[in-house]
């Protein structure tokens, strides 16, 4: 087989199969969303990769991992005296998040194997599944070190952790949907320019977005579009070089102005391309999408963070995220 990437039909299988993988991975993304707006991130304290994919089947069991809980600092802290029916609903959503990451690696591993034995992908489709199936395993691992954090001292996860293991299910998105383009259409290269300064915006605001989410600071300075009276936070950089990570008040006041940067940064990018008929579509879609998503960061920031709002958000950062790499993608295609 060649070893040239190639749109054609020997790649349909290969093309449903990847697209399955992905929206499974944004749904992934999602359930993880709503792991971290329930608080639910830290109800499992035990890491079991073969078996875990059991659920508690007794009440014995039930009491077990909820005396487990008990023993972490977000129960002391936060939900000292809670019911093990409320555990229960914590409970659920880290459980079916692992359980999705599972369910994901079957779906990709079994497939891929078959592939490789009937000698159906040549070389560079292989390395490149295999390098997709590395981040893949490794967001397990960093997913777990990132709940260890919230295990030991404090009650909660580390922010570093969070953005971390966020930003590596954003490439594992980005290795997948450039692939099935690859597939799709025909072979695209990565150029350094312009476009590719936007799109790295979109990707930093979209990780100071995840710092924010790890240190709750949607909760604080909830005006706009100053902070309180102020255009900078009371205790801006009172944290040396660390402020931007560590100080929530920081880490809102550079979300909430890369937010309003990849707006005008987007409309630059519409500006720039809305003569390529190729992509006018999704230059539409962007625009929409990236309008919407401002006006709801705000809204969200006003109204002190609703739990739906804040999924809404994070869906609509990763749908600007692939379209961008849509776009992207079809402007720099090898002629």
């Amino acid at each position: 087989m060649n070893d040239n990437i190639n749109p054609i039909k020997q790649h349909v299988f290969l093309i449903n199969w990847l697209t399955l993988i992905l929206i499974l991975v944004v749904a992934m993304i999602i359930i993880g969303g709503i792991t971290r707006i329930t608080d639910s991130g830290l109800s499992m304290v035990e890491w079991r990769p073969i078996l875990g994919f059991l659920p508690p089947l007794n009440h014995q069991e039930w009491e077990r991992v909820f005396d487990l809980y008990k023993n972490t600092p977000e129960y002391a802290y936060y939900n000292k005296g809670m019911l093990l029916s409320d555990f229960k609903f914590i409970f659920f959503w880290e459980y079916f998040h692992r359980l999705w990451g599972r369910i994901i690696g079957i779906v990709f591993i079994l497939p891929f194997i078959y592939l490789i034995i009937s000698k159906k992908i040549n070389k560079l489709i292989t390395l490149r599944l295999l390098v997709i199936l590395f981040f893949g395993s490794l967001q397990a691992f960093i997913g777990w070190w990132m709940v260890k954090s919230g295990l030991i001292d404090k009650p909660d996860v580390s922010q570093y952790r969070l953005a971390i293991h966020f930003g590596n299910s954003l490439l594992i998105l980005f290795l997948l949907f450039w692939l099935i383009l690859d597939l799709k259409n025909k072979k695209s290269r990565i150029k350094f320019d312009l476009n590719f300064i936007i799109f790295f915006i979109i990707f930093i605001t979209i990780i100071a977005g995840s710092l924010v989410a790890g240190m709750d600071a949607g909760l604080m300075y909830n005006t706009y579009p100053l902070m309180n009276d102020s255009f900078f936070p009371s205790d801006y950089l009172s944290l040396g070089v660390l402020d931007p990570f560590e100080n929530p008040g920081s880490a809102q006041f550079h979300h909430r102005h890369l937010g309003f940067i990849s707006l005008i940064a987007i409309i630059i990018f519409f500006a720039r391309n809305f003569y390529q008929k190729k992509v006018f579509l999704e230059l539409i879609l962007l625009i929409t999408f990236i309008i919407i998503q401002f006006v709801l960061g705000v809204y969200i920031l006003l109204n002190y963070v609703p739990n739906l709002n804040a999924s809404l958000h994070q869906i609509g950062a990763v749908l600007i995220f692939l379209t961008m790499i849509k776009i992207i993608h079809t402007l720099n295609i090898k002629t």
